[in-house]
């Protein structure tokens, strides 16, 4: 019994340092972003003002263009990688492929080689191609470097939903389409969303990789925030970085309300 006590304080001293080590630098942020002048060693700013913001929204021009562009090129890849990594995953897992442990290696090279070695060689690649500074260059850069994150959610997912339901299915007549819609989607569904959720979220959040393919010319939320955060003018990359853990809270909040609406529930069981 003391034991459990003791347990349970740890848990909630350990509860409390994440949620201050979370919010504390959230909240210092959002104050940044309102303030025009907080010197050190002040503890509090001197004064606030909505500077940083409408300096934030006039200095990158049409900001709300350039939210829609990142939120589509985020969702495109999202797309991309939950069907390539559904795809695969579905290969390795229930098909006997020939070197199978050689391709499973594969998928996680990109983990092991350094985003900015890959970007320098990619961006001569599809400067080649003429993919360079376009819209659909980027989505395929960025696609390259998310997916094996969603292959490996995949991997998990597929092999713990199985075939039982897809051949229950087969077995009681349904033809190929509706083996996919009511046997195979639903089972994987969990899955895919979260795959989903996590690629749009490093999507989001890519600069260097961004930067390089699309030349300055596709220009998406954190590129035009970056600079702002390494510069001198912390209050605006501060005004930049509350419009963008909004936006990326607010799509988390969309995938939730999607899972809750389809009753799914992130639980061992929905596999069993």
């Amino acid at each position: 019994m003391a034991k459990q006590k003791g347990y349970r304080r740890a848990a909630i001293v350990f509860l409390v340092i994440w949620m201050a080590c979370v919010f504390i630098p959230l909240i210092t942020m959002v104050v940044w972003a309102f303030t025009s002048s907080w010197p050190w060693p002040n503890l509090f700013p001197s004064n606030f003002s909505t500077r940083p913001m409408t300096s934030a929204f006039n200095v990158a021009g049409d900001f709300g263009q350039i939210i829609i562009l990142s939120i589509t090129i985020a969702m495109a890849v999202s797309l991309l990688c939950v069907i390539i990594a559904s795809m695969t995953a579905r290969a390795l897992v229930h098909h006997n492929i020939r070197g199978s442990q050689v391709w499973r290696f594969g998928v996680i090279l990109p983990f092991i080689i350094p985003s900015a070695a890959f970007a320098m060689g990619i961006q001569s690649i599809f400067a080649w191609l003429g993919l360079s500074a376009t819209v659909i260059g980027v989505v395929i850069a960025v696609s390259i470097v998310v997916v094996p994150y969603t292959i490996a959610i995949m991997l998990d997912v597929t092999a713990a939903a199985g075939k039982k339901m897809e051949e229950q299915a087969a077995v009681l007549g349904a033809n190929r389409w509706q083996v996919l819609r009511h046997a195979i989607i639903p089972a994987l569904l969990p899955g895919i969303l979260s795959a989903a959720s996590l690629s749009y979220i490093l999507a989001f959040m890519q600069y260097f990789l961004v930067y390089l393919v699309g030349t300055g010319v596709v220009k998406t939320i954190a590129v035009v925030m970056f600079p702002f955060l390494s510069g001198a003018d912390r209050a605006i990359g501060a005004a930049y970085s509350t419009v963008f853990v909004a936006i990326s809270l607010a799509v988390f909040f969309l995938f939730n309300f999607i899972m809750k609406r389809l009753g799914i529930k992130e639980e061992v069981e929905l596999y069993s």
